[in-house]
């Protein structure tokens, strides 16, 4: 007996309550059946009864009509009713606070292979718009613990508050189960010490997650090697490719705007290293240009001795070709 009133009391509240419920009914049922079996035929009779008079529905299909019926009726009313209230009541009270703890990161999440950024800034915010513009169904956890709650409504995506070096949110993003992690590096911070926290929670996930894939923002190229060391696979050095992307907006020729051209082309196609197709290997890369044009993909560069060269050569035979870098409709 003991142990199911242990059991019972490590329940969640609302089922507790249900199951008390349930019971009260059930037992009124039977109580109002035996005393009246004429007025309620059937057990479910008087269930049924019960569960409409409890909540005070009162349909008025099933009425006792013995003294005895009316006290249990009485009874009912001052135990049974006042439980469903209070379920109910109970119900409605936790629906609002598991919202509210959703919405502040406090709910663990128990997908798996979602996809976990770390940091809340435009270019995360900028990330999902565009995952969401393509129809990913991908599922996106986002650790930050600077922001108290998530305030833009995003259905795939699960906000965790907390600090990304700790354990403990950490399991909450249930990370053990992710397949890419992202790390953004925090612009409100100086340079390096933004790039020092990156590294710190590269070092966590790897050490949480040692096989998750990990790509890694830092803003000085002196830290990218470092970044690397950390554990993270790919390193993006977003100040670099601005100063580029400035530069040449810089000594554009008109009409041609590099920066907005280059928006426009990674936000519609993306880059893609594949071996040479086995049809091709006898012809050039002439060929080979032609192919992919038909398939609506682009060559834009080759590896070749572990080099890439993106000066497109198309008289060089493809046997000497190790990969082809191409420009191809974006995937999801």
């Amino acid at each position: 007996m003991q142990q199911w009133l242990r059991l019972y009391f490590q329940l969640p509240v609302f089922l507790r309550l249900l199951g008390t419920v349930l019971l009260f009914m059930v037992f009124y049922g039977v109580v109002i059946h035996t005393i009246e079996p004429g007025t309620f035929p059937t057990v479910f009779d008087g269930i049924w009864w019960a569960f409409i008079t409890g909540a005070t529905v009162g349909y008025g299909d099933y009425v006792p009509l013995t003294t005895a019926g009316r006290i249990i009726t009485i009874l009912l009313i001052l135990t049974g009713g006042g439980l469903l209230t209070f379920y109910m009541a109970t119900l409605s009270s936790a629906t609002v606070q598991h919202e509210r703890d959703l919405s502040r990161g406090r709910v663990q999440y128990k997908g798996k292979h979602h996809i976990v950024i770390i940091g809340w800034n435009e270019r995360t915010r900028q990330l999902i718009d565009m995952m969401e513009e393509n129809n990913s169904e991908e599922y996106i956890v986002l650790i930050d613990r600077s922001m108290k709650r998530l305030y833009e409504n995003h259905s795939n995506v699960h906000f965790v508050q907390g600090d990304a070096t700790m354990e403990e949110t950490l399991e909450k993003a249930n990370l053990k189960e992710a397949k890419t992690a992202i790390i953004t590096a925090d612009p409100s911070k100086a340079e390096h010490s933004a790039d020092q926290s990156v590294i710190h929670q590269t070092v966590a996930l790897k050490g949480h997650h040692p096989s998750l894939f990990i790509i890694a923002e830092v803003l000085t190229d002196k830290q990218k090697i470092n970044a690397e060391r950390a554990g993270a696979n790919t390193v993006i050095r977003s100040n670099d490719f601005m100063s580029s992307l400035i530069y040449h907006e810089l000594y554009h020729t008109d009409p041609v705007e590099p920066f907005q051209l280059l928006l426009e082309l990674l936000t519609s196609r993306q880059f893609h290293e594949e071996s040479v197709p086995l049809v091709l290997k006898d012809q050039s890369m002439k060929e080979a240009v032609i192919h992919y044009l038909e398939q609506g993909s682009v060559i834009v560069g080759y590896r070749q001795n572990k080099k890439l060269y993106f000066v497109i050569d198309h008289l060089i035979p493809l046997e000497k070709v190790q990969s082809l870098i191409l420009l191809i409709p974006l995937r999801t």
